[in-house]
């Protein structure tokens, strides 16, 4: 990043406006890929739980944590600096949500059931639309909800899931 600003300075200097305004586009895109893979980290982070949830039939503090901060931060960096727009639309987060689910399943295998499992035996027991299903309501939920509001909502979210209301009540 820094050898583009150099040269968009260098271009500006120059009176080369077209290469200074494709630099600028390319830092632009530059930005937008790094907002995209933090928020696709924490889809997987977010999608490693829900699995072991899914799994061993319980909620953890820890999960529950895990899980609102996911979904916390994904709201934070999903939403642009206008605040009104979003890189990723409510309606976009499927093929995003497909490939979490596969990234996570190496690292709930070392988790899950003590590290019992492989991951092909742990792909073969998930229940990948129910796992879309959950981890889109939640996403939604960042829409519609401010930061200070989503925990509570998130709570009633995941009080549904298996073990929820043993931990809640």
């Amino acid at each position: 990043m820094v050898q583009e600003l150099i040269d968009l300075k260098q271009s500006i200097v120059e009176g080369r406006y077209q290469d200074a305004l494709d630099i600028i586009d390319e830092l632009e895109g530059m930005g937008k890929q790094a907002i995209l893979r933090n928020i696709e980290s924490f889809l997987v982070r977010l999608l490693i739980h829900l699995i072991k949830n899914q799994l061993e039939k319980r909620l953890t503090n820890s999960w529950i944590a895990s899980i609102s901060d996911s979904i916390i931060q994904i709201k934070k960096l999903n939403l642009k600096d206008n605040k009104k727009s979003y890189y990723i639309k409510q309606a976009e987060w499927l093929p995003y949500l497909e490939e979490a689910i596969e990234v996570a399943i190496r690292p709930v295998s070392v988790e899950v059931l003590n590290g019992g499992l492989k991951p092909a035996q742990i792909s073969a027991q998930i229940q990948r639309d129910e796992l879309i299903n959950i981890s889109q309501k939640l996403l939604d939920l960042t829409y519609i909800h401010t930061v200070k509001d989503l925990p509570n909502e998130i709570d009633q979210q995941l009080v549904q899931l298996p073990g929820g209301a043993e931990w809640f009540s």
